[in-house]
């Protein structure tokens, strides 16, 4: 952990926290200073408090391919990005906010990095649902679970089921060079690649960030960024000030990442 010169201690602006004055401070003060004063050291000794919930939930994954360590430096990113946007005046406490951020990273870390395969995120996440259920329906049932029955327990369609358990197979690679019968090899079954694959992912998930954006947010993005207006002919288009299509462009563009970030409900 990068340890940062102390800013200020709990009795003055001048004076440095030292490690009793750390260990006094509850976590409210401890946030409130870091949020108000910029005292990093307080940060830290926040992230140093959270660490064990981290490692609980990082242990929630583990034997699926990645490293504890990997795995708990990955929830730490996460834990880091929930101290940065923990709002201070509302009554709640850190772990409650911090754990589905540390879990949304651990997840993406999964989704977009360990996958052999490119499979759409729709697609994994519902995969994920797909391994939770196949479990809790088995003990259930006492059997395994059809296509149909899973279909029902996660909201989903026969055929989105079906494309995400064959999705499933992406998981784990395959070397090139496995024999596959017929003297052929792995790679003798490729196929050219489609390159409208990624960019249709690219839509969707484009659409997805628009859609949750306001009817005139979404009209000044497609000018700008669709028909190729400048920001004062939107301006004069929308009825508004150049510096607000501005202000506008740069929220709707941080929000829209927001949402892509964040995880799928």
């Amino acid at each position: 952990m990068i340890v940062y010169p102390p800013r200020a201690g709990p009795n003055g602006p001048g004076e440095p926290l030292t490690p009793t004055d750390i260990t006094s401070l509850d976590e409210r003060t401890l946030l409130r200073r870091y949020h108000l004063k910029g005292d990093e050291v307080a940060r830290d000794e926040l992230v140093a408090r959270m660490l064990p919930l981290v490692r609980r939930l990082a242990r929630r994954y583990a034997n699926r391919g990645e490293a504890l360590d990997d795995l708990e430096q990955v929830g730490s990113v996460g834990l880091i990005k929930a101290i940065e946007r923990f709002d201070i005046s509302r009554e709640l406490k850190l772990s409650t906010f911090a754990v589905p951020t540390v879990l949304g990273e651990i997840k993406r870390h999964f989704r977009d990095r360990v996958w052999s395969l490119r499979v759409p995120r729709d697609l994994q996440e519902l995969n994920a649902k797909l391994s939770k259920q196949i479990d809790r329906l088995t003990l259930r049932l006492g059997r395994s679970p059809t296509v149909e029955e899973l279909a029902e327990a996660t909201a989903a369609s026969v055929e989105q089921v079906l494309d995400a358990m064959q999705g499933a197979q992406a998981y784990s690679a395959v070397s090139l060079d496995e024999p596959v019968g017929d003297g052929r090899q792995a790679v003798d079954t490729l196929g050219a690649e489609d390159v409208n694959f990624a960019q249709a992912e690219h839509r969707e998930l484009l659409r997805r960030g628009l859609d949750e954006l306001p009817d005139r947010e979404r009209q000044i993005l497609r000018l700008r960024f669709f028909e190729g207006l400048t920001q004062r002919e939107i301006a004069e288009h929308v009825g508004i000030s150049q510096m607000h299509v501005s202000r506008l462009i740069r929220r709707s563009l941080d929000e829209m990442r927001d949402t892509l970030e964040s995880p799928a409900t």
